[in-house]
C-alpha cells in the first residue's frame, strides 16, 4: 500500500502554511446567537491577541437530545464577525455537505474533529469533497490514541491533492482518567512531530482539560514542546454556554491568560548557548550507549536464566519475584529523584522484554 508523510523526506514537500507563529485561535465553543458570536469575537478583536476566530456550527454529541449547534445558519453571523474584525475564520465540518455550505461562506480554515478523524469512511468523504480545493484544513488526533488513525487522516488529505495540514492535539479519551478531561498524552503529539516535522501543530488546552482551571499550565507544556499554536475556546458569557461551560473563559481573561504565559524559542544563534548544549547533549549520547549497553548485558542475563528454568521444567513467569523487582526498583528511583510513573513504565518495558527473550529460550527447539 502507498505511504504518504512518513518521513521528514516526504513532510518536507506540505510546507508549513502558517504566516505567523504562534497562532493563536478563539471564539465560542458553539455559535448560539448572531449576538453571542458578534459580540464574542469582537472583543477577542479588541484583544489583539487573536489571529483567528473560530465557533461550532455543527457539533457531534455524544447523546441525542443535547445542542447539536445551530448548523448552516450560523455561518452568515461567522461570515459578519469576519467582516467587523477583519480576522480569518475556522469551523469544524464533518459532512461534504458541511464543506460545501462553509466555503459558501468564505470561512477561511477547516479542521476535521476528533470524532469525525476516528472514522476512515468520513474522513475519505471530506478528503473528497475537497479535491481541487486550495484551503488549509488542520487535522485533530481521533478520540482514542491511535496515532495511524492520526497519520491515516493526514494521508488522505495529501492524497487529493491539499496541500496545507495542520494538526490539532486534543487530548485523548482514557479509562479512569480523572485530572484531564482528555489525557494529553504528550509522546503521542510529539511522535507526530517527528514523523511530519514540516506540518503544523497547535494546542487545544480547552478540551484536553475541559475546566479553566488547567488552562494555562497546558498551554505553557505545549509552548515547551514547540508546538506552533494555540486554540482555545472563549464565550462573553461561559457560565451559561450552551455546550462547554466549564473549559471556556471570556475575552478578557484569554487575554491575561496569554499574557502569563512564557514564549520559548526552538532555537538561538548565541555561541555560547549553543556550545553549552552540545557539551550536555554528548554527555545524555554518552549515558545512553551506557544504558544500552547495560540492557544488552541484562538481556543476556534473563536469556541465561530462561535456560535455567527450561531445564528445570519451571514457569517463566515468577509472580512474587516480578514484585519484588517492582519494589525494589520504586524505592531506589524515588532515592534518584524518578517518579513511581517513570519506574512502573521502564520496568514493564524491560520485562516484556525480558519474558520474549525466555520464551524464544523456551521454544528454541520447537522453532528449529
Amino acid at each position: 500500500m502507498e505511504q504518504l508523510l512518513t518521513s521528514p523526506a516526504d513532510a518536507a514537500e506540505h510546507p508549513k502554511f502558517l504566516a505567523k507563529k504562534p497562532l493563536i485561535i478563539s471564539g465560542p465553543c458553539s455559535a448560539e446567537t448572531e449576538e453571542q458570536l458578534i459580540a464574542t469575537c469582537t472583543q477577542l478583536a479588541a484583544t489583539g491577541k487573536v489571529d483567528m476566530l473560530r465557533a461550532g456550527i455543527w457539533k457531534p454529541r455524544t447523546k441525542p437530545g443535547l445542542f447539536e449547534g445551530i448548523g448552516t445558519k450560523g455561518l452568515p453571523w461567522l461570515q459578519r464577525a469576519k467582516q467587523l474584525t477583519g480576522l480569518p475564520t475556522t469551523v469544524e465540518v464533518a459532512t461534504p455537505k458541511h464543506v460545501e455550505d462553509a466555503l459558501a461562506f468564505d470561512v477561511d480554515v477547516l479542521w476535521i474533529g476528533a470524532r469525525t478523524t476516528v472514522n476512515p469512511f468520513s474522513v475519505q468523504a471530506v478528503a473528497d469533497a475537497l479535491r481541487g480545493v486550495d484551503i488549509p484544513v488542520f487535522i485533530k488526533n481521533p478520540v482514542h490514541p491511535d496515532l495511524e488513525l492520526w497519520m491515516g487522516a493526514v494521508e488522505r488529505l495529501a492524497k487529493v491533492g491539499n496541500q496545507k495540514i495542520g494538526l490539532i492535539h486534543r487530548g485523548f479519551a482514557s479509562y479512569g482518567n480523572t485530572e484531564f478531561r482528555n489525557a494529553p498524552m504528550w509522546h503521542l503529539p510529539i511522535e507526530m512531530k517527528r514523523r511530519l516535522p514540516d506540518l503544523p501543530i497547535i494546542c487545544d488546552p480547552s478540551h484536553i482539560c475541559g475546566n479553566r482551571t488547567g488552562l494555562a499550565s497546558v498551554a505553557q507544556k505545549s509552548i515547551d514542546l514547540d508546538f506552533d499554536g494555540l486554540m482555545l475556546e472563549s464565550h462573553i458569557d461561559p457560565d451559561n454556554a450552551w455546550s462547554d461551560a466549564k473549559q471556556q473563559v471570556t475575552p478578557q481573561r484569554l487575554a491575561e491568560l496569554l499574557d502569563g504565559l512564557t514564549w520559548r524559542h526552538e532555537t538561538t544563534d548565541q555561541q555560547e548557548f549553543l556550545t553549552v548544549l552540545s557539551k550536555l547533549r554528548e554527555q545524555i549520547n554518552q549515558l545512553d550507549d551506557e544504558i544500552l549497553h547495560l540492557l544488552g548485558r541484562r538481556m543476556q542475563v534473563a536469556e541465561s536464566i530462561g535456560q535455567y528454568k527450561k531445564d528445570n521444567d519451571i514457569t517463566i513467569l515468577q509472580t512474587n519475584r516480578w514484585n519484588e523487582i517492582l519494589e525494589r526498583g520504586i524505592q531506589k528511583g524515588n532515592q534518584l529523584g524518578l517518579t513511581r510513573d517513570f519506574i512502573l513504565k521502564y520496568f514493564d518495558a524491560v520485562h516484556l522484554e525480558s519474558i520474549n527473550r525466555q520464551n524464544r529460550v523456551m521454544n528454541r527447539e520447537n522453532l528449529e
